[in-house]
């Protein structure tokens, strides 16, 4: 901890100054702290460098003032520093002083004259009549304003040698606990919820019916066909393709829209697997009216499914560089299990058995992959732990071990045997020549 090297293990700023210190670097420490687990960037920096700037929070000079001297609540410290660095609070600087100080200093500003007077017959508990005068007079006569002050996160007795343990501790679980609330807000915003997942289905039932509608409206003037010259067969075609479209495009908004909320999938994925659904279903279709053979099935499916599997990694992997034979166990692994898990229970028992067939011949290459990547890491393990045995070896403290393990180093890195120098007579040569 910054706190114990920095300051109490060298008793940095003494019995009297050292708080000081240790309210400087907590004040950097938990305002950062404090903005990193709200997802905000870290704004403090502590300048230690013993000049009129303690630290700065996003480009603003502050002087921290954490001083009892004279019950002045630590404005006799300010006055002090201003006095030394009149241009300070002209040039954008600020003072800070200890929170449960600056509450004080707020509060007996605020008195009237009357209000204060009553505070004599309080004297020993709480402010006193002459700690309102000193903090009026600070104010009327000085050239500081309140708009210069402000409340450090920390009270006075919360820096002390003895103290800053236990309010460090206190922070650390106040964290926590803001984390978890955080944690438990975005959770119960992002729950699923009826009313969203209509509203999901009716959007993209309105856009894939409108796509359809407009698509076999623009095929048929492609056919050469006027707007007037439609019939009523033609318009019958185009709507029942824009129902077909919209029932399509209700169907995939609510299975979006449930398998990314109350699943694990992501929306690439999730739109994939609605798509490889509708594609193998349409296979199936032409399969069972004998449009298809069984290996034509299979083919198509196939495609239907690599297409929308490719579209589902590269949403992943982007332009990693992975191993060939991780890719194709991956990619045949996602095709097979979403021809067999996706659709099954719209297939006929011929052909989930076809796909099933198809899924256990991936399985098997699948295996046989896995195998021999793990063969070719195992080799790399073992080559890479000789490596470093060598290079260990290389740089070793002990000299001798050094000289031979270098030499064995540059053996296995390929260097020309007359340019080792492994010998008395080489190295003399090399060094003396």
């Amino acid at each position: 901890m910054k706190i114990d090297l920095e300051v109490v293990s060298t008793n940095r700023g003494g019995q009297k100054g050292m708080h000081g210190f240790i309210a400087e670097i907590a004040e950097v420490g938990i305002g950062n702290a404090r903005e990193l687990i709200r997802g905000q960037k870290a704004t403090n920096t502590w300048v230690n460098d013993n000049g009129p700037v303690d630290l700065m929070r996003a480009g603003v000079d502050i002087q921290q003032k954490f001083s009892m001297s004279g019950g002045s609540f630590s404005l006799a410290a300010v006055e002090e520093h201003c006095k030394k660095y009149p241009d300070y609070v002209k040039n954008g600087g600020r003072y800070q002083i200890p929170r449960d100080h600056f509450t004080t200093v707020q509060r007996l500003r605020s008195m009237s004259p009357e209000e204060a007077g009553r505070l004599v017959s309080r004297s020993g508990k709480g402010e006193s009549f002459k700690d309102w005068q000193r903090v009026n007079k600070f104010f009327n006569e000085g050239s500081i304003h309140i708009e210069s002050l402000e409340p450090s996160k920390l009270d006075y007795g919360d820096v002390q040698r003895g103290t800053y343990t236990s309010t460090l501790e206190s922070e650390q679980d106040s964290l926590k606990s803001t984390d978890r609330a955080l944690r438990d807000g975005a959770y119960q915003r992002s729950r699923p919820k009826l009313q969203e997942g209509v509203k999901a289905s009716l959007v993209a039932a309105a856009l894939e019916g409108g796509t359809s509608f407009l698509l076999a409206v623009t095929a048929k003037r492609r056919a050469g066909k006027q707007f007037k010259e439609f019939n009523a067969e033609d318009w019958a075609e185009i709507l029942t393709g824009s129902g077909l479209g919209a029932a399509r495009g209700g169907v995939r908004g609510v299975s979006v829209y449930s398998l990314t909320n109350f699943t694990a999938t992501s929306a690439a994925v999730a739109s994939s697997l609605v798509t490889a659904t509708f594609g193998i279903a349409e296979q199936a279709h032409r399969l069972r009216n004998g449009e298809l053979s069984e290996l034509g099935f299979l083919e198509n499916a196939e495609v239907v499914c690599l297409e929308a599997a490719i579209a589902a990694l590269s949403s992943f992997v982007g332009q990693a560089l992975i191993p060939a034979p991780v890719i194709g166990a991956v990619v045949g692994n996602t095709v097979g299990t979403i021809m067999y898990q996706c659709v099954s229970a719209s297939l006929s028992r011929a052909e989930a058995n076809l796909i099933k067939g198809y899924l256990a011949d991936q399985g098997a290459l699948d295996e046989e992959l896995a195998a021999q990547y793990g063969r070719l890491v195992e080799e790399l393990n073992e080559g890479l732990s000789n490596y470093l045995a060598v290079l260990e070896r290389a740089f070793s403290p002990d000299f001798q071990i050094a000289l031979l393990g270098s030499v064995e180093l540059a053996r296995k890195l390929g260097v020309p045997t007359e340019e080792i120098l492994d010998s008395k007579n080489k190295t003399s040569a090399y060094f003396l020549d």
